[in-house]
């Protein structure tokens, strides 16, 4: 109790906690520590497995809260928010922060306004002030030209929503223990005025952007809309899933999910190509932090480039159609000496 634990407020689906609550806790380890505080991950959910919630102790909390209710198998804004708003009440953290998905950014600004609290919103960077212990909060700002520093001195708790795959998941350690606290909440914190209707799932991509190991994403050097079919052959030739640049998805070339940036998806892939994108800087915020990435654009001094671990000077569409072709000979050359 009293003003000292960190939290982070853990995303689950259909009972299973989300890859982007142990980034949460590996952001937050650091914090605690630099306060010397307990960190504690919020669950909301019903009828959670208990190897679940002891994930979240492996990976870093010292308590979990466990609110459990029937209401709270699906997200919905209201009751998310009405239960962390109690649970503020009784508990008093210093710091509450939630990862920059649908989630975080729907619920986190509802209570930040009923609570009058600070809340910087698409965090890359978390630090503690020296002296004061106030949360220093950095993210892109003015289109992403620069990075601003922002902190809450006054309002109580300091509160922020962080961009996934901005950094590593917390390691596991089955060795480490922690406790499981199931707070008793009134009865009116699991009511909505909301309800959920039905699921309609994104099938716009076979595989999930931010999951991917390979990217290929397609910019506006492609040409017109046609020639994104080149992206999506090399993409499924390389098992990969599709990108592309905020150009191309206000043009109506392709989807929003497939938008990657910093008004789109931050992905982490081993490998990432950008395919006539120039390399602005809101995109390469979505992508710099990928393991190898190779760029092809026709322009030799192309921002991209500079980035780039590999690239190709040259126009997209002369370079595509042999690049895929050399790749397909190459596959099913190995698969005939697989079979020798």
């Amino acid at each position: 109790m009293g003003l000292s634990e960190v939290w982070v407020l853990a995303e689950q689906r259909n009972g299973i906690i989300q890859g982007v609550s142990y980034e949460l806790l590996n952001r937050a380890r650091g914090l605690a520590d630099k306060l010397n505080v307990p960190l504690a991950a919020v669950l909301m959910g019903y009828d959670m497995p208990a190897d679940e919630v002891q994930e979240l102790i492996y990976r870093g909390a010292d308590k979990v809260y466990l609110i459990e209710h029937e209401i709270l198998k699906d997200f919905l804004a209201e009751p998310y928010s009405s239960v962390i708003c109690c649970m503020i009440d009784m508990y008093s953290p210093q710091i509450v922060i939630a990862a920059a998905t649908s989630t975080g950014r729907t619920v986190l600004p509802h209570v930040a306004m009923r609570k009058r609290a600070g809340l910087t919103a698409d965090c890359t960077i978390l630090d503690i002030e020296k002296g004061t212990g106030n949360l220093l909060q950095t993210r892109p700002a003015i289109g992403g030209n620069i990075l601003a520093t922002i902190k809450t001195p006054e309002a109580r708790p300091q509160m922020a929503t962080v961009r996934p795959h901005s950094t590593k998941s917390a390691p596991r350690d089955v060795t480490r223990t922690g406790e499981v606290i199931r707070p008793v909440l009134p009865s009116e914190c699991f009511t909505s005025r909301a309800k959920k209707l039905d699921f309609i799932e994104d099938k716009s991509q076979e595989i999930s952007l931010q999951q991917a190991d390979v990217v290929v994403a397609g910019g506006r050097g492609l040409g017109k809309a046609e020639n994104f079919k080149y992206i999506e052959a090399l993409a499924k030739i390389l098992g990969g899933a599709v990108g592309a640049s905020r150009d191309v998805v206000d043009r109506g070339w392709v989807t929003y999910p497939h938008q990657v940036g910093l008004s789109g998806k931050t992905v982490t892939p081993k490998l990432y190509m950008a395919i006539g994108i120039s390399g602005a800087i809101q995109h390469i915020a979505g992508m710099q932090t990928s393991e190898t990435i190779v760029a092809i654009n026709k322009d030799p001094d192309a921002q991209i480039f500079k980035l780039a671990d590999f690239g190709i000077v040259g126009d997209a569409m002369e370079v595509l159609p042999v690049l895929i072709e050399r790749l397909k000979q190459y596959i099913a050359q190995r698969e005939q000496e697989a079979i020798k």
